[in-house]
């Protein structure tokens, strides 16, 4: 089977190898494209393999987290400023769209954007220009901009938080990422591949591997941090191990072994009510692979990256709950 290996960007399931086939279609047009997906998905990676496969791939990658910025120095962070402009700007300073002239700006958690550079930004993808705060001088910016959010991003733009006209400029093409749980085929090879590399890290002289047991926990928890989440918690379980077998995965590092029983915080998961949680999951894509696949089992099965014999145990599972 074919597979795909691009740092941590490895998977080898069809929706994950559909999911890329779509990457290396939107690189070749040079418009905007957002990245929608769960915290952890790897929307940065994605947008680093179309910016390389793209023919701006010479140019410079320019990243800029939204979430880490305070509103009030978005539009300085982007469109730069001169000397003066403000208080402690002691200096002209170039902002992220002249960092990205001829390549790619790559715009993470775009929803954050403040509405007024949100019209700034607007009339630089319309007119491919743009001044720096403080300055009437026109400059022009040749940037593709690749953004990502895990935001509902037309609910924004109903609620008058997100420019309808700009919703529309960057949307020339909108990508999904899957969340880890809908690549189930995938979780083992991702797994071996951290737990190589962490195994390295630590100079151990062989690759830790995992027991049936550890296996099976691996693949039946659903990973709501996706393979940020798995990634750490493969690689502590090899730090841990020392080598050798693996036998023990951890996957809630906060639970506190001193607790007392009669003790639960508001702010933990209520753990009865925890399996319907993953039915509602578990349903939701359910439903979903029966109509991409019109209503096929054996096609829905493979859009789940199960096989026959699990969709139908799923399916016996939760058919009373679906759609007659």
């Amino acid at each position: 089977m074919s597979r795909i290996l691009y740092r941590e960007g490895i998977g080898e399931c069809g929706i994950y190898l559909d999911f890329q086939h779509r990457v290396a279609q939107a690189a070749k047009v040079d418009r905007p494209v957002i990245f929608v997906g769960e915290r952890g998905t790897g929307k940065e990676l994605a947008a680093r393999r179309l910016h390389f496969l793209s023919g701006r791939w010479e140019g410079p990658l320019v990243a800029v987290s939204l979430a880490s910025l305070p509103p009030t120095l978005v539009e300085a962070e982007l469109f730069g400023y001169e000397k003066g402009a403000f208080t402690g700007a002691v200096s002209a300073r170039k902002g992220r769209f002249e960092e990205a002239e001829g390549g790619t700006l790559f715009l993470d958690e775009i929803g954050l954007v403040p509405l007024e550079v949100q019209e700034k930004i607007l009339r630089t993808v319309e007119y491919g220009t743009f001044e720096r705060i403080g300055s009437s001088e026109t400059r022009y910016a040749d940037v593709r901009i690749v953004a990502a959010t895990n935001a509902d991003l037309p609910e924004l733009a109903r609620e008058g938080r997100f420019k309808e006209d700009l919703l529309d400029r960057l949307s020339f093409e909108v990508i999904f990422v899957p969340p880890l749980r809908a690549r189930t085929g995938d979780i083992m090879l991702l797994a071996n591949y951290f737990a190589t590399n962490m195994a390295e890290e630590c100079g151990y002289p062989d690759v830790p591997y995992f027991s049936p047991r550890a296996e099976k926990k691996l693949l039946s928890y659903s990973w709501p941090g996706n393979i940020r989440e798995l990634k750490n918690t493969v690689e502590r379980a090899v730090y841990r191990c020392e080598g050798g077998l693996i036998d023990d995965i951890e996957t809630e590092p906060f639970r506190n072994p001193f607790e007392k029983p009669s003790e639960k915080p508001s702010n933990t998961i209520d753990l009865e009510r925890y399996p319907y949680i993953h039915e509602e999951i578990d349903l939701k894509y359910l439903k979903k692979a029966l109509d991409d696949a019109g209503g096929n089992q054996r096609r829905a099965a493979e859009l789940l990256s199960l096989t026959y014999d699990q969709f139908r145990g799923l399916y016996r599972k939760l058919r009373d709950r679906l759609p007659s």
